[in-house]
Parts: C-alpha cells; sequence; structure tokens
C-alpha cells in the first residue's frame, strides 16, 4: 500500500508515538507485508524469530520491537507492539468509510456494464465496460476489475484478510487495507468469497473462470486461464500460475506456489509448493502416477503375506 504522498521517518514516529533509528527526514512511501515490499516501505516484525529476514528484506523501514542494529541505507521504528502500529497506521492512511447509497458516488462503471438490483458497490470501485454484476453482489471499496467480467449472485469481492495475532485477552485482528483485482474475461460464480489484501492486492488473473462456492484468501495470486471448480478453498498468500486446474473441495495451506498448468484432482489437500505440468492427488499431496503406483503395491500386501506363511 502506497502513502497518498511520501512521509518522512519523524512523521510517522509521531503518528504512531515511538522512537526511531535514522534521519529525521528518511522517506516513507508505503507499508507492506515482507513478501510484498518494496524500497521505500515499512515492514513490521514482533519476533526476534524474523529479525533477520525483515532487516534484510527489500523494506526500508522496519516497525520493531527491539533496538538493533540498523542495516546501511535503511532506518528502524521502535515499538513495543509494531502490530498494533501497523493497525494505527493502516486505520490512518485507508480508514474505513461508512457508505449510505447501494452504489457509491466514487465509484465507476464502464459502457455496457448492467449491474442488477440490490448490489453493493463500495468507494472508490472501478469496473470496466461490458460486464454483468448479478444481483446481491457486494463489491467493497477500492476493487478493480476489467473488462467483459462475469460475477453471479451473493460473491463478495474485499472482504477482511483472516490474519490475527493470539493476545491473552482474545484475538486482535490485522487491519486490511488492500485491494482486489479482477483481470479481463473472468467469470465468477455465485457464492464465492474472495478476501481483499492486508496491504497489497488480491488478484484473480484474465481469463480464469471460478465455479461456485469458492473462497480466495488475502494477498493470493491466480494467473491467467485458470480453471477452480466448486467448494475449493485457497488461502492467504499463495501463487497459482497460468493454466492451473483446481477440481472440486481442493483446499490449500498458505504461502506456496502451484506451478503452471498444474492439474490437482477433487479433494486434495496441497500442502506444499508443486511443479507445473503435472497431475497431484491427495492428503498430502502426491502426483497421480506415484500415489497410484503406491495403491497398488499396498493391495499386493496380503498376497505376500499369504505368500510368506506358505
Amino acid at each position: 500500500m502506497k502513502f497518498p504522498k511520501p512521509h518522512t521517518l519523524k512523521q510517522i514516529a509521531h503518528l504512531i508515538d515511538c522512537k526511531f533509528v535514522g534521519d529525521a527526514n528518511f522517506q516513507v512511501l508505503g507499508m507492506n507485508e515482507i513478501h510484498v515490499v518494496e524500497p521505500g516501505d515499512i515492514v513490521f516484525v514482533d519476533h526476534p524469530k524474523y529479525y533477520g529476514k525483515a532487516l534484510d528484506s527489500d523494506a526500508t523501514i522496519v516497525l520493531i520491537n527491539k533496538e538493533v542494529e540498523c542495516p546501511e541505507g535503511k532506518a528502524l521504528l521502535i515499538s513495543e507492539d509494531p502490530f498494533r502500529d501497523f493497525n494505527k497506521l493502516t486505520d490512518y492512511f485507508k480508514p474505513f468509510q461508512g457508505s449510505n447509497t447501494s452504489i457509491s458516488l466514487s465509484a465507476k462503471v464502464g459502457k455496457n456494464t448492467v449491474i442488477q438490483p440490490n448490489c453493493f458497490i463500495g468507494h472508490n470501485v472501478i469496473i470496466g465496460d461490458h460486464c454483468t454484476i448479478h444481483s446481491n453482489v457486494s463489491i467493497y471499496d477500492d476493487a478493480i476489475i476489467g473488462n467483459h467480467v462475469t460475477i453471479h449472485s451473493g460473491t463478495v469481492l474485499g472482504a477482511n484478510a483472516f490474519y490475527y495475532k493470539n493476545r491473552p485477552e482474545g484475538y486482535d485482528r490485522l487491519k486490511s487495507g488492500g485491494r482486489v483485482v479482477i483481470e479481463n474475461h473472468v467469470d465468477i460464480g455465485a457464492g464465492c468469497t474472495i478476501d481483499r489484501g492486508v496491504t497489497g492486492d488480491t488478484i484473480i488473473g484474465e481469463g480464469s473462470k471460478l465455479d461456485n462456492l469458492i473462497q480466495v484468501g488475502h494477498d493470493t495470486v491466480i494467473g491467467k486461464k485458470c480453471l477452480i471448480a466448486s467448494q475449493v478453498g485457497i488461502a492467504g498468500c499463495v501463487i497459482i500460475e497460468d493454466e492451473v486446474t483446481l477440481w472440486g473441495q481442493v483446499g490449500t495451506t498458505s504461502g506456496i506456489t502451484i506451478g503452471k498448468k498444474a492439474v490437482v484432482q477433487g479433494q486434495s489437500g496441497v500442502t506444499k509448493s508443486i511443479e507445473g505440468g503435472k497431475t497431484y492427488w491427495g492428503t498430502p499431496i502426491q502426483e497421480v502416477r506415484a500415489k497410484l503406483k503406491e495403491m497398488a503395491s499396498i493391495k499386493q500386501i496380503p498376497n505376500i503375506l499369504k505368500q510368506l506363511k506358505n
């Protein structure tokens, strides 16, 4: 998430009432999670296990809960609670704005696009040309939808990321200030939920087709011309490359990559990154040929035991 204009390190420290290490005029351009940070971004870290990863990342400002040696060319924000203060910055730069109209006055809708009754279109949403948005679709703030897109009834674009910190008093939500981006020629079935990024974008690539009742987690990127069948659940921060097929009730863990033209058979659990160009099945996931050979071998066990007895 980029800020509307650059801020200084001192200004950001003042917003969250914390100390800083570095030049007071050090330029701050935005804030992001570690997997999408760029120079000029703030990244937060609150566990020693991940200090090194954050300090070595592309982020040039690290919001951290301990004063450590600052890498050259970077700056630190020293906070008692980086998670809390990252949320403060999200609230400041991307505050929730209520709406009192079904279609926000700031939304832009392209030519020959049809929006059926009972839809909600939030602030700053952009919908392209020749789209069909069926009834009871909710499109939250800042979503971007390309041309020739069809979205069926009951689908929600832009709900909060499922991202929580466990505190003694209960779960604390990491607030979402990112977007959902739907590219051209995408079809989305009925009753789907596509969560917005925490600070970046959740993306559905050009020409991809989603069946009914699919969950897509925050910051996930689905490539071009993918086919995703009903009741698939995709966790956050997943990369699905082009022309992947996920059949019904496939589930994934977070932070993995599914390679180009991979096919995952129904009810499989994708527990790790998998190569493209192959067909997979089962939980934990295995290539189909290896799994079938294993099952054939298992079936021979009674015969082997019988022979041993003889």
